[in-house]
């Protein structure tokens, strides 16, 4: 636990967005575009991983390849041509954003998706004006599990690890943040992962909107 809470990291997909499925969906249209027979529940609980993960683990190409450059820039074009209008952000979301805002916390956000899309995905949200800090993939080399998303976070924030929490969704924010021994709230709402995935969080909640309902009685309020 923090010594002195000071900030928030949050994740976006899975998280404050309901768009984990449709990011599953833009990579099997992408492996089936390249002639790659990857169904949807094998790529499910790839998500919320970088391409730099997802690429080599299914198809054997990183991402800085030819055939890796070429899948990543089919999955983005799939994800904003025939999934992204169905995302949606999760009940209240913003709303525990700006309690958590009103209790004069920094706000972080540390995500794998692109430095193009944060802001886009930061909009379905709602939130985009209640962060000081958004990092995403292209600030690192490596996306999460591994810990470089959160090095940043922290450095932008000014904070140290003992004095932030992290709210994700899936065993990647789990082991990025716990290697940096950064305290984890996870939400159940970003689907594809059992409780028993999610060994190690702090807490464990439905969705923001169950969060925001025990506040005072969460990690956020030193519980």
């Amino acid at each position: 636990m923090a010594k002195q809470l000071r900030g928030v990291i949050f994740d976006i997909d899975g998280t404050l967005i309901d768009s984990n499925d449709q990011h599953a969906q833009a990579w099997v249209d992408a492996f089936e575009q390249g002639g790659y027979g990857i169904p949807f529940e094998t790529v499910r609980p790839l998500i919320g991983m970088g391409a730099d993960n997802v690429l080599p683990q299914l198809t054997g190409h990183s991402k800085e390849s030819q055939e890796g450059q070429r899948l990543a820039k089919w999955q983005g074009e799939a994800f904003k041509a025939r999934h992204e209008a169905t995302v949606r952000p999760f009940p209240l979301a913003r709303d525990l954003v700006q309690q958590i805002k009103d209790r004069g916390l920094k706000l972080g956000v540390a995500t794998s998706a692109k430095p193009e899309d944060v802001e886009k995905l930061l909009g379905i949200a709602g939130v985009a004006d209640l962060f000081e800090v958004k990092t995403s993939s292209g600030d690192v080399k490596q996306s999460k599990p591994d810990p470089d998303i959160m090095h940043v976070a922290l450095d932008q924030l000014g904070l140290e690890a003992d004095e932030v929490i992290m709210i994700g969704d899936t065993p990647w924010d789990v082991a990025a943040a716990g290697k940096l021994d950064i305290p984890t709230i996870v939400f159940r709402c970003g689907g594809g992962h059992p409780d028993t995935a999610l060994v190690g969080a702090r807490a464990l909640y439905d969705d923001p909107a169950d969060l925001l309902a025990h506040f005072d009685e969460s990690p956020l309020a030193g519980k």
